[in-house]
């Protein structure tokens, strides 16, 4: 007798926010790694992307926006693992903190900064 098992699909994680990413990287140490997107980055983004509801795309843009900006400010290195055709991890790896002090989350979640 054989057994068959329903082919799974690798299932993503569920789209991070831009003020759970914030959180992360207030208190991360230097070195530490958050995936705040799997797929294709530049394609997911736009309305013809990957389905998901509107208010996913929104935020995923918002994550996303946020985190090149924070690495910009040398808060974060961004990096992207290929995980198959079109798919991609990517990676926030968080930086030595300025003076070594934690980062204030209202810092981070500012207007200017966006």
């Amino acid at each position: 007798m054989t057994h068959q098992f329903p082919h799974r699909l690798p299932v993503d994680p569920p789209v991070l926010m831009e003020i759970q990413f914030c959180s992360w990287l207030s208190q991360a140490a230097p070195g530490d790694v958050l995936e705040y997107h799997r797929g294709f980055l530049a394609v997911d983004r736009m309305p013809f992307g990957n389905p998901m509801a509107p208010e996913a795309r929104e935020e995923l843009v918002s994550v996303s926006a946020r985190a090149m900006l924070l690495a910009e400010q040398g808060l974060v290195h961004l990096v992207q693992r290929r995980l198959g055709p079109d798919r991609f991890s990517y990676l926030a790896i968080a930086r030595p903190h300025p003076g070594g002090t934690p980062i204030p989350f209202a810092t981070l979640m500012t207007e200017e900064a966006a």
